[in-house]
């Protein structure tokens, strides 16, 4: 009998130039990624002091019209839109399951009542588009809903991206920045100031056939290439989760420190998962360890507290600060400042609480 066949991953417009800069490549949620092109820290430590670039296109833009799209939005998720006043003002929302837990985190830009943008994450994409979907059947919403596949997208990120950038983007140099978690479109580019890295920057997307020519001209004004290990320390320095990883269907965002992006002050507005959230009681702590002892911290590593047992969610060694660092769900009340154990690989190591970020434009705040 033969071996069934793998299904090939999925490749981005960009592919072709990762394997002509001699990235590294990885199966990520069903795409062929570049993992690094040479040095994880060296493209780590890029975006840090100047500028660096992902190609992000494998995850997934959605565009939301339609007289309905602010209610249906504000029925969908744990924030509310309703907050958005300014044309192209970005929201970072959890999409639940009626029990409370997370179907995915995004973004979502607002350009009108009935103009919406939202982006989900890669492995998400398809059951987000049918939970979307979904939504919209058993709501009778009068909105649509398009994938947009025909788009690619580049995060251009660190304190010198939006000088770089501006020299490979003509449209850019002329127009108005966007402000900080906010988009502009500029013709057929759609430009969002927002990263997952800690550092300013942006997040460029645009059609298919002119990614190439946008990657190379940012390889020309400076910009790194920077794959996906990078890309993951760069977020567990900034304290920012990462799907599948700190959460999923199982876990509450009440209990991985995103109390702050469920807005209750509407408590006539009704959203999947809200009667769940209400009930949810006290919630676990979360915070970051930073390891005293050496080693290195990985996901799902016991934790010994003063207040009970917990676990590590994410885990790494740190560029930034050279040292191994965790997010962890500890028991309620645990606090920063405390010192805890960590069971890696059977030998009790001592870390420190403290509170996320690590890291936030470049300075270590622990």
């Amino acid at each position: 009998m033969s071996n069934p066949q793998a299904t090939p991953a999925q490749r981005t417009a960009l592919h072709s130039a990762h394997l002509a800069a001699g990235a590294r490549m990885v199966d990520f949620a069903g795409w062929d990624m570049p993992v690094n092109y040479g040095s994880q820290i060296e493209e780590h430590h890029a975006v840090r002091r100047d500028a660096g670039m992902f190609d992000v296109s494998h995850m997934l833009a959605l565009d939301l019209t339609g007289a309905g799209a602010t209610g249906f939005l504000r029925s969908l998720l744990a924030n509310d839109v309703a907050r958005l006043k300014t044309p192209g003002k970005a929201l970072y929302s959890c999409m639940l399951n009626p029990e409370g837990g997370v179907i995915d985190d995004l973004i979502v830009y607002r350009f009108a009542d009935d103009d919406y943008r939202i982006v989900v994450n890669a492995g998400t994409a398809d059951k987000d588009l049918a939970w979307m979907r979904g939504h919209i059947a058993a709501t009778g919403a009068n909105v649509t809903l398009e994938s947009r596949r025909d788009l690619a997208m580049i995060a251009v990120q660190g304190p010198n991206a939006l000088a770089r950038a501006a020299q490979a983007i003509p449209e850019l140099a002329a127009a108005t920045v966007p402000a900080p978690f906010s988009a502009s479109r500029l013709g057929d580019l759609f430009i969002g100031r927002t990263g997952y890295t800690g550092e300013d920057g942006i997040e460029v997307a645009l059609p298919n056939e002119r990614a190439v020519a946008l990657w190379d001209a940012l390889r020309a004004a400076g910009v790194a290439p920077c794959g996906l290990g990078a890309r993951d320390t760069l977020r567990l320095e900034a304290g920012m989760n990462l799907y599948g990883q700190d959460m999923d269907e199982t876990v509450s965002p009440l209990d991985v420190g995103l109390a702050w992006t469920i807005d209750l002050r509407d408590e006539a507005r009704g959203f999947v998962g809200k009667a769940a959230l209400l009930a949810h009681g006290e919630h676990k702590a979360f915070l970051g360890l930073v390891l005293e002892d050496r080693g290195v911290l990985r996901a799902h590593m016991k934790v010994a507290t003063a207040s009970g047992a917990g676990e590590t969610t994410s885990g790494s060694f740190a560029p930034s600060l050279e040292k191994s660092i965790a997010f962890a769900r500890l028991p309620a009340g645990t606090e920063a400042g405390e010192t805890v154990q960590v069971d890696v690989r059977g030998k009790a190591l001592a870390a420190r609480t403290v509170k996320l970020p690590f890291v936030r434009n470049g300075k270590a705040l622990v």
